[in-house]
């Protein structure tokens, strides 16, 4: 096996040019994968299938590495095997099908309710650009929405007298939703200048041409905002998380959060809010009766 392992690391060096790191990353996992066949007693690549392969990926999972490694360590798998079958040494793939496990979804970052009212209640020059961008900021933090639903938000969708707003979502799904007091206000200053940019059609958020803002220009304003305001990177998800996240921490609602994110699965709800886990705890222990203990009976 080691000897068909050096002539494919001599393929990719001399043939494939592929760089110095790439190539000792390969020849990393691809050791991993010998050396597990030594202790399997699996005689040689052809003699790999399936099934053992993995076995091999459970056990590197168990001990802690990462799907995004197990993912690389099958494509140096699959890149092996392409060249033992092109080179007559082989007739299969045990790699062929197989997934690496699915890795952790990292929680979004959220603002923390000061960071949030930092950002917000800071002075705002009556023109145009400075109440656009507040009013963009203000309804990414009252109502939730992602990116393209505020891109494509149209003058219609909204209804300030009543402080509702309707979005399209994901999968052409329709959404009403609460538009808080401060946003409101926001807006409504925001709509007394918007005609100076002569709009060209019903966007609520439009550039001084006249043109609906795109998404890539509403991420480089919020982002300014973060930097002038906060001293720090802030993009559009991260308001639509804080407007979950707090929400969540005042309702303990998750039903309705999910709701007004416009997510099918709760599951998703689940992963986009999470509550702090010291308040979680602190909840847990003045209510739950068996969380009760007494003084010095710890152990």
């Amino acid at each position: 096996m080691e000897r068909q392992l050096e002539a494919y690391c001599a393929h990719l060096r001399n043939e494939r040019q592929v760089s110095d790191h790439t190539l000792k990353g390969y020849r990393r996992d691809l050791e991993k994968v010998v050396e597990f066949c030594n202790t399997q007693g699996i005689a040689g690549w052809g003699a790999l299938q399936v099934q053992q392969l993995r076995q091999l990926v459970a056990r590197q999972h168990h001990h802690g590495q990462s799907s995004r490694s197990l993912a690389r360590l099958l494509s140096a798998v699959r890149g092996l095997y392409r060249y033992l079958n092109r080179e007559g040494l082989c007739q299969h793939d045990p790699a062929n099908g197989l997934s690496p496990p699915k890795g952790e979804r990292r929680l979004p970052k959220a603002l923390d309710t000061d960071r949030a009212l930092q950002l917000l209640d800071g002075g705002v020059d009556d023109d145009f650009i400075a109440r656009r961008d507040q009013a963009i900021l203000e309804l990414f933090y009252s109502s939730g929405l992602r990116l393209s639903e505020l891109t494509c938000l149209n003058l219609e969708q909204l209804d300030l007298a009543g402080g509702l707003v309707q979005v399209l979502g994901k999968g052409g799904k329709s959404r009403v939703l609460p538009v808080g007091r401060k946003a409101r206000e926001a807006l409504q200053a925001w709509l007394r200048l918007r005609g100076i940019g002569s709009p060209q059609d019903g966007a609520v958020f439009i550039t001084r041409q006249g043109k609906r803002l795109s998404p890539r220009a509403i991420q480089l304003r919020v982002k300014t905002a973060g930097e002038r305001e906060l001293g720090q990177h802030l993009h559009p998800h991260m308001l639509r998380h804080s407007f979950a996240s707090h929400l969540l921490e005042s309702s303990q609602d998750l039903r309705a959060v999910q709701e007004m994110l416009g997510h099918a699965d709760i599951s998703t709800t689940q992963i986009y809010t999470h509550l702090d886990f010291q308040h979680l705890a602190a909840v847990y222990d003045s209510a739950h009766p068996r969380a009760k203990r007494s003084k010095g009976t710890d152990s």
